[in-house]
């Protein structure tokens, strides 16, 4: 079977998947503060990135050097949505039936986090106490929240950065012009 824009972009999501599995799952095992940290979603953001761009090279190279825009961008979008797909559900499988106390831990750690944030821009006692009790309440690890954080934290800025990487590295064949 020959290869395509679809089974390469296919192969560089799994690869991802593959491995912000396993860096949710280091990083489970070795510090859940982790979690909450803002090298962890940068991270991941590069890794999804990286593996975009490396998809659309090898696409660009299927087709003789020349891919347009709409290509580029396929190859790079179907590369995130299955890398970070892959990473949510491990993540909310993780989370929810392996280890539901350690996502209590995080919780603790991000309302600790969440306050000394709201103190330092002199927040009053009772919005931080009305903040706190709303995210007490919440499964920061339901399936919801993993969506939510999946399209909000990740796919929103990665898309914007896939359609300036499609755009910069689109490359017509003039003999098709």
């Amino acid at each position: 079977m020959g290869k395509s824009l679809k089974s390469i972009a296919t192969n560089y999501g799994l690869y991802l998947g593959i491995a912000l599995s396993l860096l949710t799952i280091l990083v489970y095992f070795f510090n859940l503060e982790l979690f909450i940290s803002p090298l962890y979603i940068m991270s991941i953001m590069i890794g999804t990135i990286a593996f975009g761009l490396i998809s659309i090279f090898k696409v660009k190279q299927l087709f003789s050097g020349y891919i347009n825009f709409k290509d580029a961008f396929k190859s790079y979008f179907i590369v995130a949505i299955i890398g970070l797909g892959i990473s949510s559900l491990v993540t909310f499988i993780l989370f929810n039936f392996i280890d539901a106390e350690a996502s209590e831990a995080i919780k603790e750690k991000t309302i600790e986090k969440f306050v000394e944030m709201l103190k330092s821009v002199n927040t009053s006692d009772q919005d931080i106490s009305d903040s706190m009790k709303k995210i007490e309440k919440e499964n920061l690890y339901s399936f919801g929240n993993i969506m939510q954080r999946l399209v909000i934290n990740y796919l929103l800025p990665i898309t914007i950065i896939g359609l300036i990487s499609a755009a910069f590295i689109k490359k017509t064949n003039p003999d098709t012009e």
